[in-house]
């Protein structure tokens, strides 16, 4: 007897329920384990490359660590402090950039900025909202992540837990489709597999997109001598997600640090320009279609609406699971979508449904019910007893493999020999029981 879709909808319910209870009450101790499970989704198609080209999983896995380790200890060491250092230079000029403006419009508009205009008492007021507010946002964020994501995590907890994880990745992930409902696991894989592309395509396509224009921003604004042009690049870079938001921001923001700073030197105010417009035109034409792709399925409004709502809700960690719960809310929505549009409510063309199974009375030889109740009960146990049968063939297959792998460690399991047909898994297991009875 099938389960009926409203008992379905009602236990998938009270699973995502548990699942936001779970993040709302151990966010904080969750974290450092959301974030290894995080790194090594990321790092998982790096493995996989590298088991193509003749490495071992292991061997993989802890050559993607060296690097790691090797590009997080630069950063820390090279690029933060730089960064730290612009950043809060850069909010420290700001009331100064404020009252040359000022001074450079009431010299130009005289009439506009009259002495208690609203005008003239909104630029000044501005000015010293960026200078108190401003030094106190950067010591906030770093404080308020630091706290949040302690040393420890960061050091040992988070690449220990990624280590594991992407050493172990795809056996976790077939134990997965294991419990998958056998009646829907294959539209659960499909909807899967289409929130790993749309995560693939924006977290990973995104992130290496804003890795380029971070360097190149970077980079440029530093050969042109803009002052703290690292720390313009890097915002620059870290809002390209959100179409031309990333541009106006650190544009605007890079053109005001040049007409401060290149004051009469009109060469490089039009050198900065120069930057933006080539940055914008690569990522438009080239970076965003040929990296991230069309496909995503993630809206930027979409994303910014699930990052305010997860960020406000449970914190950091809200963060962190925002773009991964948006992406399978929005697979979701499209499949659901889909389905509506071949219902009857939107074609307006109701299929009968299929009669309901006809009312047995105990008319007939009595037990006739309890019979059917066994024969219910003996399907069921033949189900299990055969998924229970699956799953012992691809153990021993896994273990012939492993078995030929420490056999011929120089060679793949398709060099060495075949799969073993299920004649050989099953006289296999006939043995192994047969060693067991002689035991006992």
């Amino acid at each position: 007897m099938r389960l009926p879709a409203q008992k379905q909808v009602w236990y998938w319910t009270g699973a995502l329920f548990a699942l936001l209870v779970i993040l709302w009450t151990l966010g904080n101790a969750i974290l450092p384990f959301i974030l290894g499970a995080g790194v090594a989704y990321l790092l998982d198609p790096v493995a996989d490359r590298l088991e193509r080209l003749g490495l071992s999983r292991t061997l993989s896995v802890v050559v993607i660590t060296l690097l790691a380790i090797l590009i997080v200890v630069v950063a820390v060491l090279v690029v933060m402090p730089v960064l730290v250092r612009q950043t809060t230079a850069l909010i420290n000029t700001a009331p100064e950039m404020a009252e040359r403006l000022q001074q450079f419009l009431m010299a130009r508009f005289p009439q506009i900025f009259t002495e208690g205009s609203t005008l003239n008492t909104a630029l000044a007021d501005a000015a010293k909202n960026v200078s108190a507010k401003g030094g106190q946002l950067v010591s906030t964020v770093l404080g308020s992540v630091m706290g949040v994501v302690s040393m420890l995590a960061l050091i040992v907890i988070v690449p220990v837990v990624a280590f594991y994880l992407l050493l172990d990745w795809d056996k976790m992930v077939a134990r997965l489709d294991e419990l998958l409902p056998r009646e829907h696991a294959p539209t659960i894989r499909r909807l899967a597999s289409e929130i790993d592309e749309a995560l693939s395509g924006f977290v990973r396509g995104q992130g290496l997109v804003i890795l380029i224009l971070g360097t190149f921003y970077s980079l440029g604004l530093g050969l042109v001598g803009l002052p703290f042009g690292i720390a313009i690049g890097v915002l620059a870079a870290s809002l390209s997600f959100i179409p031309y938001v990333g541009v106006l921001i650190g544009g605007a923001t890079a053109i005001g640090v040049a007409l401060f700073s290149f004051w009469g030197e009109p060469i490089w105010i039009a050198a900065v320009i120069a930057i933006f417009v080539i940055g914008q035109m690569v990522e438009g034409n080239y970076l965003q279609p040929k990296i991230v792709g069309g496909s995503v399925g993630l809206h930027p409004v979409w994303l910014m609406l699930a990052l305010t709502v997860f960020g406000t809700l449970f914190g950091f960690v809200g963060l962190l699971v925002a773009v991964p719960l948006a992406a399978g809310f929005g697979v979701v929505v499209r499949y659901a979508v889909g389905r509506y549009k071949e219902s009857a409510l939107y074609t307006g063309r109701e299929v009968p449904p299929p009669p309901p199974p006809p009312t047995m009375i105990e008319l007939v030889p009595r037990g006739t019910v309890e019979r059917e109740r066994r024969m219910a009960q003996l399907s069921h146990d033949r189900r299990v007893a055969e998924l229970h049968h699956q799953q012992e063939l691809a153990d021993m297959l896994e273990e012939h493999q492993a078995r030929m792998r420490m056999r011929h460690p120089g060679a793949s399991v398709s060099q060495t020999a075949g799969p073993p047909s299920p004649a050989e898994l099953f006289r296999e297991a006939r043995r192994n029981d047969d060693d067991q009875t002689e035991k006992g």
